[in-house]
């Protein structure tokens, strides 16, 4: 039986896309996509982002972000919760990455946000990947 995983398969998109130094990706839009792309937008880690309909489930383009070198802003980004893994965490107990360095990217009852907002709003959830 194959399970698939859309956000692993734009995680995916999106670091390989890094790796080859593209301008831009396009990704099959959903709705849990374009709020992962809005958190990553307001972070600062991609220039921006807008949302293509084709009449089916519309295209995420992305564009993606480099340094003054060249460099990727995104070095690394990483899946968390898997649909045979689900990772949660209690408001208490939310994820620090790098050291505050980088960003873990939640959804929970109030959306999809970073730990650092969570942590303001004092809520949980199920943690979704990441990024640094």
């Amino acid at each position: 039986m194959s399970v698939s995983d859309p956000i692993a398969d734009y995680l995916t998109i999106i670091r390989n896309g890094c790796k080859a130094h593209f301008d831009y990706v396009d990704i099959p839009a959903s709705k849990m996509k374009q709020n992962i792309t809005e958190v990553l937008s307001n972070q600062g880690y991609i220039k921006k982002f807008i949302t293509i309909e084709d009449g089916k489930q519309g295209i995420l383009r992305v564009w993606l972000k480099y340094n003054d070198d060249g460099e990727p802003v995104i070095k690394k980004i990483m899946r968390v919760s898997r649909p045979g893994r689900r990772e949660y965490a209690g408001a208490k107990k939310l994820p620090r990455v790098r050291e505050n360095l980088g960003i873990a990217v939640m959804t929970t009852p109030q959306g999809v946000m970073t730990a650092r907002e969570a942590a303001r709003r004092n809520v949980g959830g199920e943690v979704l990947c990441y990024i640094w």
